[in-house]
């Protein structure tokens, strides 16, 4: 009998195990996901360099997570670990050396340097240092210079020359601003020169024959000058002066020379009003505006490196897909290598003249990895498994969806069951709104800190990403239609497709959540606001209440004007307001966590502030402010990001399933439940 009752703790302990180790994701779950960062590939096709995110321990420390360094054989798939210390950045094979360079903060630096690390292993050794830390760089293609960029302090300069008059000195807002400066520095004599681009500089090439580099520049080191005003200089790299300027208005993403370098492919926008840089261009005259080589592409173009003089290789978005293809420099010839609904969202990529692709990629079941492909593969290989633990969890099942706004507008979205579905019964709802307006959901990876995800999949809810009209992936047009009328028909389309699963059978329409971060924010709040009957709960994240406060308080209001609201506050002050949270916040029934970061200066912290004063004083409505001291437009820091999960999931719990369990005291215990 003994026997049997031992056997019998046995078997209800392993099953128990097994139930704990093959349940959802969870919070804590997500504070430990690793992914691949940046990659790299070697000329020669058979090496390839990455980062690896590694985040912190949140019960630990409350810091940002860390990059490795690895390299890894693309014949044998064995990756090596190169730098597993510290954080490393702007990963590069250095031309000419068996060895890798990257920019990182060490113990005892005080400036961010360059190091270089031998690929036969050993310690990183510094290789240039600057007096201030280096923010970039490019190796020349004889390996031996570098392009560098870096901020410089005017006041530095001010106080050299003389001591203040007062021990005490304000600061004065926008003026004195740092800029970011170019040089070319030799790492073997430690020679530098001054390049003389005016403005403040973001990003630089080399043409391959090292004759010339293209830099951008923008007026200022003001946010809303790198979105809108940033122009591409053409430089002489004997002499380091302008040559050409590129015509070009609107945002800037990458760029590229040609390996003749008689041309300059561009991600950038299609004009002043485009709100992305998404469009392919190529500029064959420096001095003339470059060409849209497909202004009909119903997709976004993320990535472009030139495959030889006469292809171009990209990565676009198409939808929730996205696609890795070639398009000769014409613009004909549009071809698919990894065509869209592969069941992978390829994130980054890098090639060699061999043909050889290496790219990062995540799915409904994975965040992001690392795979390789060669030209005639039947598909790509996956070279790295970060997060094994993962593969013995349950996941929600995931799909997109496509249903018709009021209007008839089409509109996409992707939908993750609960673990527990079962046809025929209503689920609460979590319906995650994101930011931008420009940007959009894939069928990728879609959970982390302040994206429910799979963590709400696991407690029994359907979560529900919408790309409203105004996101990205299908082209131009459809990125521009929600302009003008900010809260209006993009936020109808969201609740247009709520009431498409309602009428679907699959949500309980007494029980909808709504959450998002930054413009997301803002329609978490309108929901909560103008919507409140129709949502039961909400989380907003630094999110907008006031539009017109919020154009005197942000550092993009050149962007608002010019890719969102296409007309000034000042202007139409009582359209502003009226297209505000606060506007309705008298009405407000929907229970509401409203989270910010402390120093946030995109959408000002006073943003929350305000919309929390409103419901506050003028309902009877649940609302909470929380501020994350040390945080900007969203959190960094490992255990600010888990106290964001665990807090918006209890509010859920609260008011989306009537959760009387759940208690919403101020302070979270270290296993994670409020006290």
């Amino acid at each position: 009998m003994k026997n049997v009752l031992i056997l019998l703790l046995f078997l209800i302990q392993t099953f128990a195990l097994t139930a704990q180790n093959t349940a959802g994701i969870s919070p804590m779950d997500v504070a430990k996901i690793q992914s691949v960062g940046q990659v790299i590939l070697h000329e020669d096709g058979e090496l390839a360099a990455y980062t690896v995110s590694v985040p912190a321990d949140p019960m630990k420390e409350n810091k940002p997570a860390s990059y490795r360094l690895y390299v890894v054989n693309l014949e044998n798939g064995v990756s090596v670990p190169m730098v597993t210390s510290g954080t490393v950045r702007n990963i590069a094979f250095r031309p000419g050396h068996p060895s890798i360079t990257f920019l990182a903060k060490r113990e005892g630096d005080e400036n961010t340097r360059l190091y270089e690390i031998s690929l036969n292993g050993g310690e990183a050794q510094a290789l240039y240092t600057y007096k201030n830390s280096i923010s970039g760089y490019r190796w020349s293609p004889d390996g031996r210079h570098i392009a560098f960029y870096a901020n410089e302090d005017p006041s530095e300069e001010a106080a050299e020359k003389s001591e203040p008059a007062l021990p005490y000195e304000p600061e004065i807002y926008e003026e004195g601003l740092s800029l970011s400066r170019a040089y070319v520095a030799d790492v073997e004599s430690e020679k530098i020169r001054a390049i003389s681009v005016p403005g403040s500089i973001s990003h630089l090439e080399w043409s391959d024959d090292g004759e010339r580099m293209a830099i951008a520049a923008a007026p200022t080191s003001l946010v809303d000058d790198f979105y809108m005003k940033q122009v591409i200089h053409i430089v002489d790299a004997e002499n380091l002066k302008v040559i050409q300027k590129i015509v070009h208005e609107g945002k800037l993403g990458d760029f590229a020379f040609s390996p003749n370098g008689k041309e300059l492919a561009m991600i950038a926008a299609a004009d002043i009003n485009d709100p992305i840089a998404g469009r392919l261009l190529l500029a064959e005259d420096f001095g003339k505006a470059p060409k849209n080589l497909q202004p009909e592409y119903l997709g976004m173009f993320e990535e472009v490196m030139w495959s030889d003089n006469d292809e171009l290789t990209y990565l676009a978005s198409q939808g929730v897909h996205s696609v890795l293809g070639t398009i000769e420099p014409d613009g004909d010839d549009l071809e698919q290598i990894i065509a869209p609904g592969d069941e992978m969202i390829i994130n980054s990529f890098a090639r060699a003249g061999k043909g050889t692709i290496v790219f990062t990629a995540s799915s409904a079941r994975y965040p992001g990895e690392l795979f390789v492909y060669h030209r005639g593969d039947e598909k790509p290989k996956r070279l790295t498994h970060l997060n094994q633990w993962m593969e013995e969890k349950q996941l929600g099942k995931q799909e997109m969806v496509s249903y018709k706004a009021r209007d008839g507008q089409e509109i996409e979205g992707l939908v993750i069951y609960p673990l527990d579905y079962r046809e025929g019964q209503r689920y609460p709802m979590i319906t995650v709104v994101h930011g931008g307006p420009e940007s959009h959901y894939d069928n990728g990876w879609l959970t982390a800190y302040s994206m429910p995800g799979q963590m709400a999949a696991a407690k029994g809810y359907v979560v529900f990403y919408p790309n409203y009209r105004g996101s990205t992936g299908r082209g131009e047009q459809f990125a521009k239609s929600s302009q003008g009328d900010l809260a209006g028909k993009e936020f109808d389309d969201i609740v247009d497709g709520v009431d498409y699963l309602i009428e679907r059978g699959l949500v309980d329409g007494d029980k909808v959540g709504v959450t998002g971060g930054s413009y997301g924010g803002y329609a978490t709040g309108w929901l909560s606001t103008k919507y409140t009957d129709r949502f039961a709960a909400g989380v907003m994240f630094v999110g907008i209440s006031n539009n017109i406060s919020k154009w005197g308080t942000s550092d993009i209001p050149e962007e608002l004007y010019h890719v969102h609201a296409r007309k000034r506050v000042y202007d139409d002050y009582q359209f502003f307001l009226e297209r505000s949270p606060i506007f309705y916040a008298d009405q407000t029934k929907t229970p509401l966590l409203i989270m910010a970061g402390k120093e946030d200066t995109r959408v000002h912290p006073g943003q929350s502030i305000e919309l929390y004063r409103h419901i506050k004083t003028r309902t009877e409505t649940p609302v909470r402010l929380i501020l994350y001291p040390g945080e900007g437009h969203g959190n960094r820091n490992a255990t600010a990001r888990l106290d964001y999960s665990l807090r918006m999931l209890r509010w859920f719990d609260k008011y989306l399933k009537n959760d009387e369990s759940v208690q919403l005291d101020t302070k979270l215990d270290v296993k994670g439940r409020d006290r």
